[in-house]
C-alpha cells in the first residue's frame, strides 16, 4: 500500500507533470468546444436524415417512431403491469396509480435473472433437443411473469402491461416492436426481424395459465422520459447513459415522414448509439475506439455508444493502460495476464478511481491496479486516474453535444427564443460516476446557452415508465372514445346526407305549390327575374347594394359585341347609427343623399339612369321592381319600413330631394345578384349560392312550377330562402344538443300585423326567426357550435384538463373566423394555441390544440356537407325539370365562409358530386359582389323591355 505521505508527495510534486504527460498522450481524446459544436451540428444533420422518408433507410441515426403520443398529464389511474428487459437481469412490476385528490404511485417488483445460455441461445421456436423442447428466452420471461403474478395473487386478473424492451426496434404501432438488432451482449437467435410482443404473447399462450393485455412496448429511454414526465410535466426528453446510451424526445408529427399525419407530437427514439456507423465520426475516433469495436460482438455498429457507455468505458481505459505500459510510460513497462484480459478493467473501477474526496480516488486506483496483479507507483496511480478522467470527460462531452442538438431541434420546433424543458435521465454511468453528470450539465449549458434545462434523475427505473406509457395509452384511448362518441353526433353518413337532399327537394316542391306554400319552411319566393344575361346587354346603370352598416353605390357600364365588358365605379358609404335606429324617412333620405354625392363625384349630377337595388333583407315580391320588407335583420330597426315596399320608400326619398330622378327597375337580394354576376361570365350559371354570415340559394325554375305567379312559359329565378329549412322539424333527427343550444328562436303565436296593413302569416314570418338549416351551416353560428362542443369536452375533463376559462363561457367569443384560421394547413399548432390563449386558455397543451382543430374540422365538414346536400337537391331538380339524363350547370358562389375557409368549398363540391352523379356542376366564385349583379339584372330587364317583352 502506498503510504499517505508518499501520496501527498506524488500529488504535489509529480501530479501536474504526470497529468500533462497523459494529456499529451491522449490528445485525440480531448475535444474542444469547437469540436463538440461540430459534433452537435453533424448529429442534427443525422437526425434530419432519420426523420426523412427517403433518407431514413440509409440513416445511421434511425429516429424511430415510438407511437407514444403524449406524456402524463396527472389524471391517469389504475393498476398496470410492467416488464423491464434490457440486460442480464429483468424486472416485473405491479404499478398502482391512484387519484384521490392527489395522484399517487405504488409499486411492487421482482428481479429475475436471464441465464447466459438464453442470452446467446434460442430466442423462440428452438428445435427439439435430446431432452425435449428447449426453453427459449421468451418462455423464460413468461415463466417469470407467471411466478410474479402468483406471488402477487393476481394471476386470475387480466391487467394491461407495458413492456420495456431496451434494444433497437422498428415500431409500426404502440403494441408492436420488431427487433432490428441485439445489443448489450445479447445474441439470442430467432428474434431479430421479429415482433417481440408477438413472441411474448405466443409464449404466454403456450403456457395457458394466465392472460395479460400487452398495450405498449417501449425502450428504456422512453420509459425514463415517461417516469420523469409523471413528476415534471415539462419533461420531453429521455436520456440513458448506462450499459448503453440512447435518447428520445417529443418531436412534431409534421417532421415524422415515416408516420401518417402531421398534427401533434410523437416520441422519437433516436437510437443515437449508432451515430457514426456511416463514418460521420471517423475523424474523432482513435485507435483505441477501433480496437474496442473490432473486439466487440457487433463490429462496425453502435460506434457512438462505444465511445460513451458503461459497457465500453472501462475497456477503453484498459486498452490505453496496456498501450502506455508497452511503451514503458506506466508500470515500468510491465503488464499482467489480468491487465491483458478483455473486460477485466470494469467501468465501475473508473467511477471509484475518479472520486475526488481526500485523494480517495488515488487509493482506489492503487487497489484496482493491485487487483490486476500490478505493483503501481504513486505516479502510476496518478496517471491511471487521469486516463479515467479523460475517457469519462470525452464521454460526457460527446453526450452533451448530441443532447444539445436535440434541445435545439425542440426549441426550433416551438419557435421559442428561449426553451424551458426537462431531461429525464437514468443509467449507471450517469448515476454512479462521481463527475459525469456535472460535466454533462456544464457542457450542455455552454453549447446551448439559450435553453434552460433541468435534469431530473429517474429514481424508479424504466419499468415504472412502461406502466406510465400504458396508463397514458389507456387514458388517451378512453378519452378518445368518449370524444368520438360526442363528435359522432356531428358526423353525417352518406345515407343521412342523401336523406337531407330528398327532404330539401320535398320542401322545395311544397314551397312552389300554392296550396302548401304557407306551410312550407322553404318559401321559394318568386323574384320576377326572368332571364340571365345573354351577352347583348348594354348601357349605363346605377346599382345600390345595401346589406349592412356600410353600403355601396355603383355606376356599371355594360358593353356588348366582340369586346363585351363591364366597367364599374363605386363608392362605399356608412350609415350612421341614428339612421339605422331612427325613422324610415331618415334612413332613405340618407341613402338618397349618398346617391346624389356619388353622381356628383362621377360628374353626372342630375342624371337619370336605370337602377338596380340589392336589398339583402327578407322581402316579399309581387313584381321585379317591388320588395315588401318583412323583417329587419342585421341590427337595423328603422321604423315605418316593415311591411312597406322599399322601392316606394326609395322613390319617395328621391322625390323629396327634387334634384334627380331614377328609374328603379329591379330589387333583388344578394343571392340573385351573385347568380347574375357569374351568369355574365358563364351562360351556364343558373344557380346562385351565398355561404357567409348567412346562407341562401336561388335558381332558375320552370314557370309552370311556380304556382304563385301566373303564366307557364319560360323560367323565373326563385329565391329559396333555404336557411329556414328544418324549421318545421325536417332536420330534428340530425340536430344535436349543440345545435339546440345555439338555436334560441322565439315563438310568435297568431299572425303578425306589419306596418302598412299587410298581413303576414306566422309561417312566413317565423322563416326569419328560426333558420335551423342556416344555424347548422353559416358563419354566424359555426363558431358558437364549436364553443358549445368545447364546453362539453371541458366539463367532461376531456379538454384543457377540465379547467374552463370564463371567457369561453361568453356567447359568441369563439368567432367563426377562428375555424378558418385553425384549419389552415399553413397554420402551425403553436398558432392555434395563441388563439386559445386569446380565449383565456393559457394552460392549453399541444394535445388540446389538436382536439380543438378536430372539433373545428368536424363542425365545418358537417356544414359543408349539409350545404352540398341542399345544393344537390337544387341541381337535380333542374335536371329533372328538363328531363335530362345529364345536366351541365354552373353555380355562382359568394360568401366569406366559402371563400376563406380552407376546406369548406372542396368538401361541398365533393358532396354535390357524390349525391348528384348525373349533374356536372361547375362552381364559379363571384369576385365583384352582388352590386354588379343588381346592375346586370337591370340591364337584362331593360333589354327585355326594349324588345317589347313583358
Amino acid at each position: 500500500m502506498i503510504a499517505s505521505h508518499l501520496l501527498a508527495y506524488y500529488f504535489t510534486e509529480l501530479h501536474h507533470d504526470k497529468v500533462q504527460q497523459v494529456d499529451k498522450y491522449l490528445y485525440h481524446l480531448r475535444l474542444s468546444d469547437e469540436n463538440l459544436m461540430d459534433v452537435s451540428v453533424r448529429f442534427r444533420r443525422e437526425m434530419d436524415k432519420g426523420l426523412g422518408r427517403d433518407s431514413s433507410p440509409t440513416a445511421s441515426v434511425k429516429m424511430l417512431p415510438t407511437f407514444v403520443r403524449s406524456t402524463p398529464d396527472g389524471t391517469e389511474k389504475g393498476d398496470f403491469l410492467a416488464l423491464d428487459l434490457g440486460g442480464s437481469n429483468f424486472r416485473v412490476l405491479l404499478v398502482k396509480v391512484s387519484d384521490n385528490g392527489k395522484q399517487k404511485v405504488e409499486m411492487e417488483n421482482q428481479i429475475y435473472a436471464i441465464p447466459e445460455e438464453l442470452m446467446r441461445g434460442c430466442g423462440s421456436e428452438c428445435p427439439h433437443s435430446d431432452h425435449g423442447v428447449q426453453t427459449t428466452l421468451f418462455d423464460h420471461i413468461a415463466e417469470c411473469l407467471a411466478n410474479f403474478l402468483e406471488k402477487m395473487g393476481i394471476k386470475n386478473q387480466k391487467l394491461p402491461l407495458g413492456f420495456t424492451f431496451s434494444f433497437p426496434c422498428q415500431q409500426n404501432k404502440l403494441d408492436e416492436s420488431i427487433l432490428v438488432s441485439w445489443t448489450k451482449g445479447f445474441k439470442s437467435h430467432g428474434v431479430e426481424g421479429k415482433d417481440v410482443v408477438s413472441l411474448l404473447r405466443k409464449a404466454i399462450k403456450k403456457r395457458g395459465d394466465f392472460d395479460i393485455d400487452i398495450v405498449a412496448v417501449i425502450n428504456d429511454t422512453v420509459g425514463t422520459m415517461m417516469t420523469c414526465g409523471y413528476d415534471d410535466h415539462h419533461c420531453e426528453i429521455g436520456l440513458i447513459v448506462g450499459t448503453g446510451t440512447n435518447a428520445c424526445y417529443m418531436e412534431e408529427m409534421r417532421h415524422l415522414e415515416l408516420v401518417d399525419g402531421d398534427e401533434g407530437r410523437m416520441c422519437v427514439n433516436t437510437e443515437w448509439g449508432a451515430f457514426g456507423d456511416d463514418g460521420a465520426l471517423e475523424d474523432l475516433r482513435t485507435d483505441f475506439d477501433r480496437e474496442i469495436d473490432a473486439g466487440s460482438l457487433n463490429p462496425g455498429k453502435q460506434l457512438f455508444e462505444k465511445m460513451i457507455s458503461g459497457m465500453y468505458m472501462g475497456e477503453l481505459v484498459r486498452l490505453i493502460l496496456v498501450k502506455m505500459a508497452k511503451e514503458k510510460l506506466l508500470f515500468q513497462g510491465h503488464t499482467t495476464p489480468d491487465l491483458l484480459t478483455t473486460g477485466h478493467f470494469q467501468t465501475c473501477f473508473v467511477s471509484s478511481i475518479e472520486i475526488d474526496k481526500d485523494k480517495e480516488g488515488l487509493v482506489s486506483a492503487e487497489k484496482v491496479l493491485r487487483g490486476l496483479g500490478l505493483d503501481p507507483s504513486g505516479e502510476d496511480c496518478v496517471a491511471t486516474q487521469r486516463v479515467c478522467q479523460v475517457v469519462s470527460t470525452r464521454a460526457a462531452h460527446l453526450c452533451a453535444a448530441t443532447l444539445a442538438a436535440v434541445l435545439r431541434q425542440i426549441r426550433d420546433n416551438k419557435a421559442a427564443e428561449r426553451l424551458r424543458t426537462t431531461v429525464g435521465v437514468d443509467g449507471s454511468v450517469y448515476k454512479n460516476h462521481p463527475q459525469f453528470a456535472r460535466r454533462l450539465h456544464k457542457m450542455v449549458r455552454r453549447l446551448v446557452p439559450d435553453c434552460d434545462v433541468r435534469f431530473l434523475r429517474s429514481e424508479d427505473g424504466s419499468g415504472k415508465g412502461a406502466a406510465m406509457v400504458t396508463a397514458v395509452a389507456y387514458r388517451l384511448a378512453t378519452q378518445h372514445a368518449e370524444r368520438q362518441r360526442i363528435l359522432d353526433a356531428l358526423r353525417l353518413s352518406r345515407e343521412q346526407l342523401m336523406e337531407v337532399k330528398i327532404r330539401m327537394g320535398n320542401e322545395m316542391n311544397r314551397g312552389l305549390a300554392k296550396e302548401s306554400h304557407d306551410q312550407a319552411a322553404v318559401k321559394m319566393l318568386p323574384t320576377y327575374v326572368r332571364s340571365t344575361p345573354d351577352g347583348t346587354e348594354r348601357g349605363d346603370f346605377l346599382a345600390l347594394d345595401l346589406g349592412g352598416t356600410n353600403f355601396r353605390v355603383l355606376l356599371v357600364r355594360v358593353r356588348s359585341g366582340k369586346k363585351r365588358s363591364v366597367e364599374m365605379h363605386n363608392k362605399i358609404y356608412t350609415i350612421p347609427q341614428e339612421a339605422i335606429q331612427g325613422t324610415g324617412e331618415e334612413l332613405f333620405d340618407h341613402i338618397v343623399h349618398c346617391i346624389a354625392d356619388f353622381l356628383e363625384y362621377m360628374g353626372m349630377k342630375g342624371a337619370s339612369l336605370p337602377l338596380g337595388f340589392t336589398f339583402s333583407f327578407p322581402c316579399h315580391q309581387n313584381r321585379l321592381d317591388q320588395g315588401i320588407l318583412l323583417k329587419w335583420t342585421k341590427g337595423f330597426k328603422a321604423t315605418g319600413c316593415e311591411g312597406e315596399d322599399v322601392v316606394t320608400l326609395l322613390k319617395d326619398a328621391i322625390h323629396r330631394r327634387e334634384e334627380f330622378d331614377l328609374d328603379v327597375v329591379a330589387v333583388v337580394n344578394d343571392t340573385v345578384g351573385t347568380m347574375m354576376t357569374c351568369g355574365y361570365e358563364d351562360p351556364l350559371c343558373e344557380v346562385g349560392l351565398i355561404v357567409g354570415t348567412g346562407t341562401n340559394a336561388c335558381y332558375m325554375e320552370e314557370m309552370q312550377n311556380v304556382e304563385l305567379v301566373d303564366g307557364d312559359e319560360g323560367r323565373m329565378c326563385v329565391n329559396m330562402e333555404w336557411g329556414a329549412f328544418g324549421d318545421h322539424g325536417e332536420l330534428d333527427d340530425f340536430c344535436t344538443d349543440f345545435d339546440r343550444a345555439v338555436d334560441d328562436r322565439s315563438t310568435n303565436p297568431g299572425k303578425q300585423r306589419l306596418n302598412g296593413g299587410n298581413h303576414i302569416s306566422v309561417s312566413s314570418f317565423s322563416l326569419f326567426l328560426a333558420h335551423r338549416y342556416e344555424k347548422m351551416i353559416s358563419g354566424m353560428y359555426l363558431g358558437e357550435i364549436v364553443r358549445n362542443v368545447l364546453l362539453e369536452f371541458t366539463a367532461k375533463g376531456l379538454l384543457f384538463r377540465g379547467k374552463l376559462s370564463e371567457r369561453l363561457k361568453t356567447r359568441g367569443i369563439f368567432e367563426t373566423k377562428f375555424l378558418s384560421q385553425i384549419e389552415s394547413d399553413r397554420l402551425a399548432l403553436r398558432q392555434v394555441r395563441s388563439i386559445l390563449q386569446h380565449l383565456g386558455l393559457t394552460s392549453s397543451t399541444c394535445d388540446d390544440s389538436i382536439l380543438v382543430k378536430e372539433v373545428c374540422s368536424v363542425v365545418a365538414r358537417r356544414a359543408a356537407q349539409l350545404c352540398g346536400a341542399g345544393l344537390a337537391a337544387v341541381v337535380d331538380k333542374i335536371r329533372q325539370n328538363r328531363n335530362l339524363d345529364k345536366l351541365k350547370i354552373t353555380v355562382g358562389v359568394d360568401g366569406t365562409l366559402y371563400k376563406l375557409h380552407p376546406h369548406f368549398s372542396s368538401i361541398m363540391h365533393e358532396t354535390v358530386r357524390d349525391l348528384s352523379p348525373l349533374c356536372e356542376v361547375t362552381f364559379l366564385q363571384s369576385e365583384d359582389g352582388s352590386g354588379k349583379g343588381a346592375a346586370l339584372i337591370t340591364a337584362v330587364a331593360c333589354r327585355i323591355r326594349d324588345a317589347g317583352q313583358h
